[in-house]
């Protein structure tokens, strides 16, 4: 059953894991039932890992999410890095009980996560794109299972986040998908939100999408934030054609060879 999680109002920012979240009018209808689309688009089987091939140490881990994180490719033409391009790995964003993103040590479940950040630069009459994406290799597959749990929580707990300083979120509706329904077939779970973000850098209130999978002990999320003059189907499509991209770059890592 594809669930409706939260429709919340509040102002519209996102470190790490807010940097870790098709979601559009496109986002409701999915998230009330409607047709599967995205990443889930042409997929139609469930990933069948070799154990072999997965990370049991942090080394291994690390190793495994720069073969799958996201680069600026992955999301199409026109996309660059933005500086600092990678997070920090010894840290890990955890949302407060003031509904502030804050940067602390990973979790004891997580073996590895790596964020990337990127953007699609102004141009006349338009703003910049902010996106990134989040590769979290967890020890266990319950451990990115309570991942996406949270994440839930999250949406519920708190209808406006501070990403950063002078950067926020809000009026998130968030939806999600169980494996199997909707044709949504190569993962085990998928969450997507979408609202209203505003910063003191490009003002607002714009487009805000974010998307998770999880997929055995991995969770891939990718974020988008709209700017002036760019059109919600846009943010969409960037965040679509990212996760699409790190899903299949996951199942060639890890999945059983003939």
């Amino acid at each position: 059953m594809t669930v409706l999680l939260a429709g919340c109002s509040g102002t519209a920012g996102d470190p790490g894991k807010a940097e870790k979240r098709d979601v559009s009018a496109s986002a409701s209808a999915r998230a009330s039932g409607g047709a599967a689309s995205g990443p889930f688009a042409e997929a139609t089987e469930t990933l069948d890992p070799d154990p072999a091939r997965l990370p049991k140490t942090r080394a291994a881990a690390l190793d495994l999410i720069g073969r799958v994180i996201a680069d600026p490719d992955s999301f199409g033409p026109g996309v660059v890095k933005r500086s600092p391009y990678e997070s920090d790995p010894d840290t890990w964003p955890v949302l407060g009980e003031d509904c502030v993103w804050q940067q602390q040590k990973p979790a004891h479940s997580v073996l590895a996560t790596l964020s990337r950040s990127f953007e699609v630069p102004a141009e006349a009459g338009k703003g910049p794109v902010r996106l990134a994406a989040t590769v979290t290799v967890h020890r266990a597959r319950e451990d990115a299972a309570w991942e996406v749990a949270e994440s839930i929580e999250e949406s519920m707990r708190c209808p406006t986040q501070q990403l950063r300083e002078g950067e926020l979120i809000g009026s998130l509706v968030a939806g999600a998908q169980f494996g199997g329904e909707a044709n949504q077939n190569n993962s085990d779970d998928f969450l997507s939100e979408a609202g209203q973000y505003q910063s003191s850098e490009v003002g607002g209130p714009h487009y805000y999408a974010w998307q998770q999978a999880q997929v055995q002990q991995f969770t891939l999320a990718v974020t988008g934030k709209g700017a002036k003059g760019r059109a919600q189907r846009e943010i969409d499509d960037l965040v679509v054609q990212a996760q699409a991209a790190m899903l299949v770059q996951l199942r060639s890592a890890v999945e059983k060879q003939s």
